[in-house]
């Protein structure tokens, strides 16, 4: 079975709006999966990934742009789904963020809505470059260069 650019971007769009509905749908008051989740930051390929004991369960994929986080994309297994396991993942990352002292730029439109949901994050998005999927939505003043950048990282991603 060959794979396209076209078929995983839209299974990328598929698993989001999943974990999005998930997230409206469960409404959890706070951001802990129901299970002890690890959250591992495998900085060699750009990921966050949640894993119970052995078992790897989502990633959130990134990649550092100009000093910043550009979050990417958020996965969960969906045998794992509706367990709060995204939330957590998201949580956690943005706390490792957080605490590195970094910005971050929201390409996941999950992170977008879980931050929506938990403003407490809200001071991490970077004011000049916040992504097409933060939230609230600004008005980007960004240059020329930094388009060029997010729209070459964009273009990775598809």
């Amino acid at each position: 079975m060959t794979t396209t650019i076209e078929s995983e971007a839209a299974t990328r769009e598929e698993g989001n709006a999943e974990l999005i509905a998930a997230l409206n749908k469960n409404d959890l008051s706070g951001a802990e999966s129901s299970w002890e989740v690890d959250v591992i930051n495998d900085a060699e390929r750009g990921r966050w990934v949640a894993s119970l004991g052995a078992e790897p369960l989502g990633e959130l994929t990134y990649r550092f742009v100009g000093g910043r986080v550009a979050l990417l994309s958020t996965w969960v297994n969906p045998a794992y789904r509706n367990h709060g396991v995204a939330t957590e993942l998201v949580a956690r990352a943005l706390d490792e963020v957080r605490e590195s002292g970094k910005t971050i730029t929201v390409i996941c439109p999950f992170v977008g809505e879980f931050i929506a949901r938990h403003p407490e994050y809200l001071d991490l998005i970077d004011k000049v470059r916040p992504g097409a999927g933060a939230y609230p939505h600004h008005e980007p003043a960004v240059s020329r260069q930094d388009e060029q950048e997010i729209a070459a990282l964009e273009h990775d991603l598809t």
